[in-house]
This record gives structure tokens, C-alpha cells and sequence, in this order.
């Protein structure tokens, strides 16, 4: 592959990468509520890995073009995320309730176990219909049949820097955000608020697309 070709995916991706939406929602909620981030943001990059592999293989051209296949994920992808911004705020009502934790406290742990953020990770990333569109219509503009790697692995290549470039980013956001918050509670609990609000938002603009566009 052209170096200049990877190069310029990289670009676009660390910028799409920049811009918030439901993994940035996800990532902040954990950040301030867990111990680590490393359980959330693996799992939004082992649900971009199981995109990539589904158009490496050529998967996700036939999702895309099945008006029911799409359809369905989009419900699915959108109800997902409503239940997940759902149970962040109700949780942060919860914890709202309970005697404020003291400054320097470390964050509860009360996202659940790591295996559980890392499910609800790779459910963020993976059920966005968004996502596997956003896959389709990018990594083929980088790849070419000129070039002596089979076009599955040149679209292998690209899935893995872009979630490369998701792992740092995130990582970098979760601790900054963990950090930043760790000893004002209230502010670490609005924060997670607004990301629940976010992933609602998100999943309910995803069903509208669905059904009204």
C-alpha cells in the first residue's frame, strides 16, 4: 500500500475520531465512574475490529444494501444505545442519593466488572449502523486494486490504525477525564449525566433516521 494513501486515512481518521458522538459518551461515563478506562475502550475497539473484519470479508456491502439487514440494526443499534444511556442516568441518580463520596475518593466502581464495560463497549461501537456505514463508504476510498495486497487486506490494514488511533484517543480521554474529575463528585456524576443524555439522544436521533427518513 502507498504510504501517502495510509497516511491520509490516518488524517481523516484521527478527526472522525475527534469528533464526539456515542463512543465519546461511553468513554466519559466509564471515566468517571470506573477505576480504569481500559475495559471501556477495548471494547469500543473490539467492536470496530468486529466491523472491520465484516467488511474485510465483504459482510457489511451486503448489510448495506439490505433495506431489512440495515434496518434492523439500526433498531437494535438504537435501542441499544437508549438502554445504555438510560441505566448511566439512572445509576448517577442513584449514586446522587447516597452520602457524597469525600474528596480524593477514588470513583466507584459501580459500572460493573470490567467483563461487563468491556460488553457494553463493544456494543457502543458495534451496534451503531453509523459505524459500519461510515466503514463502507471511508476505507474503500484508500485502497486500490493496483496494489499487490488483496483489497481484504489493505481494508484490514485501515480497521487497525483506525482503532489504533481510537485506543489512544480514548485512552487519553478517559484518564483526562478521571483525573480532571476525580475529586469533585458532583461534577464527575453531571458529567456522567451528560453522557447518559448523549447515548439517548444518539440512539433516539438513530430510530428517527430510521423511521421518519
Amino acid at each position: 500500500m502507498a504510504v501517502t494513501s495510509v497516511a491520509a486515512f490516518w488524517a481523516v481518521a484521527a478527526l472522525l475520531v475527534a469528533v464526539p458522538g456515542p463512543d465519546w459518551a461511553f468513554v466519559l461515563s466509564s471515566g468517571v465512574r470506573s477505576r480504569t478506562v481500559v475495559p471501556a475502550v477495548g471494547g469500543i475497539v473490539l467492536g470496530y475490529a468486529g466491523i472491520t473484519v465484516v467488511v474485510a470479508a465483504g459482510v457489511g456491502t451486503l448489510v448495506a444494501r439490505s433495506p431489512a439487514a440495515l434496518s434492523a440494526l439500526t433498531i437494535v443499534g438504537g435501542l441499544y444505545l437508549i438502554w445504555a444511556g438510560v441505566r448511566t442516568i439512572a445509576r448517577e441518580s442513584a449514586a446522587g442519593k447516597l452520602v457524597p463520596r469525600q474528596a480524593g475518593a477514588s470513583p466507584s466502581a459501580g459500572e460493573g466488572s470490567s467483563r461487563e464495560v468491556l460488553a457494553r463497549g463493544m456494543g457502543v461501537s458495534a451496534l451503531n449502523p453509523k459505524g459500519l456505514l461510515l466503514f463502507l463508504a471511508l476505507l474503500p476510498q484508500f485502497t486500490s486494486a493496483r496494489w499487490d495486497w488483496p483489497l481484504a487486506a489493505q481494508l484490514a490494514l485501515l480497521g487497525l490504525l483506525f482503532m489504533l488511533t481510537c485506543a489512544v484517543f480514548y485512552l487519553c480521554l478517559g484518564s483526562f477525564a478521571r483525573r480532571v474529575l476525580h475529586a469533585r463528585p458532583a461534577a464527575a456524576r453531571a458529567i456522567s449525566r451528560l453522557a447518559g443524555v448523549a447515548m439517548v439522544v444518539i440512539g433516539a436521533l438513530l430510530l428517527i433516521d430510521r423511521f421518519v427518513g
